[in-house]
């Protein structure tokens, strides 16, 4: 089997559901298989931790699953038009992975969700895909043969996969994506799956 990362920070459960839709769409490639990871808050109180195991959902990512994965998809919800502090902490110690070239000519896709219909979906797509091309990693969208891209009424982009969390009742972001949603998430998953075993299967033919 060969291990796509889908490496997520949630905080209300939006962004998970899009990344178990994109593990979905991986998993349904023969070969390839999803392993989900996430990251911890960060605390603006330095002496503040977390636990090293999470109490639910899948475990924190280390350093060695970005370089055993053969591609990446990366996640996480809107903050200003930007990734999340947690995620942004965990890539910026990704630089002995930059200069040994782990993950050079791996695939990669991005996806996100938002409180607002115009919160910056798009703008933290493209902002989670610069250290990916740093890495030397080749971007993958979602194109417009996939049709739900051109009727959606929710998230969604040729940029990668989104949630609009519309708010409920008492204030808070509603966490469940929809069939459009869910939908583009898991082809982004298999598109992602097949460009990478495409590229394990050309490296192993050279």
């Amino acid at each position: 089997m060969n291990d796509i990362l889908v490496l997520y920070y949630s905080r209300h459960g939006a962004t998970r559901e899009l990344a178990l839709a994109i593990a979905q769409g991986i998993d349904s490639v023969p070969g390839m298989q999803a392993r989900l990871r996430t990251v911890p808050p960060v605390s603006s109180v330095c002496e503040s931790t977390a636990p090293d195991i999470p109490a639910d959902g899948p475990p924190y990512a280390e350093l060695r699953d970005l370089e055993e994965c053969a591609g990446v998809a990366l996640g996480s919800p809107t903050r200003f038009g930007n990734m999340a502090a947690s995620l942004k902490y965990f890539l910026d110690g990704t630089t002995p992975q930059w200069l040994s070239g782990a993950l050079a000519g791996k695939p990669a896709s991005v996806f996100t969700s938002t409180g607002s219909l115009h919160g910056g979906q798009e703008s933290t797509l493209l902002s989670m895909m610069l250290p990916l091309l740093h890495h030397g990693m080749m971007i993958v969208g979602i194109p417009y043969t996939e049709s739900r891209l051109t009727t959606t009424q929710g998230g969604g982009t040729p940029y990668g996969a989104s949630h609009h969390a519309r708010p409920n009742a008492d204030g808070t972001p509603d966490g469940a994506i929809s069939a459009d949603e869910k939908a583009l998430a898991f082809a982004l998953g298999a598109r992602l799956a097949r460009t990478a075993l495409n590229l394990v299967r050309g490296a192993a033919a050279a």
